[in-house]
């Protein structure tokens, strides 16, 4: 299925006061370990798709790029919101953690790691030219760039909603 591509220069307005953006990712180690790396990379799809069905996590959106080191970079509304999914026992987290940790920490094989920004939303800049929605934008509002944002300047440092005004 082909993805809308957005002709121009368009930027993300994340439309609240702070954002929380969090990095998640694992590295295949010992690559020829293909069971271990295989178990740990089957968790995340299953995370995935819980989030999506469940608007109340307060995931916004992600996009993950697939390697050696894996990279799943998403937004969310609050740390609050994150924290209570990874800490939930209802969600598809604890388990695979818990196995991880009993089964494959400190062996070394697989490798995972994570980094979590809590960005206020005057700290954001963000620009797609010709691009389908993508990252922030499609976590969020996707919006023509215009007066007031033409320049990383103009578009660093709006308030929440800045783009939309400025777009308008």
């Amino acid at each position: 299925m082909a993805q809308e591509i957005f002709p121009g220069r368009f930027t993300a307005d994340p439309e609240r006061e702070s954002l929380t953006v969090f990095l998640i990712g694992m590295r295949a180690n010992r690559w020829w370990k293909v069971g271990a790396v295989a178990g740990v990379a089957a968790a995340m799809p299953r995370m995935l798709r819980h989030l999506a069905s469940t608007p109340t996590s307060g995931m916004l959106g992600f996009e993950q790029w697939f390697g050696r080191t894996t990279v799943l970079l998403s937004y969310w509304e609050s740390p609050e919101h994150l924290r209570k999914f990874a800490a939930d026992r209802d969600s598809p987290h604890l388990e695979p953690w818990r196995r991880f940790m009993k089964d494959l920490s400190g062996r070394g094989d697989v490798g995972v790691w994570h980094e979590t920004y809590q960005v206020p939303a005057r700290g954001i800049e963000a620009v797609y030219n010709g691009m389908p929605l993508f990252g922030l934008a499609k976590a969020t509002t996707n919006v023509p760039i215009g007066p007031g944002s033409h320049t990383a300047k103009q578009r660093m440092g709006r308030p929440a909603g800045g783009a939309t005004a400025a777009a308008g």
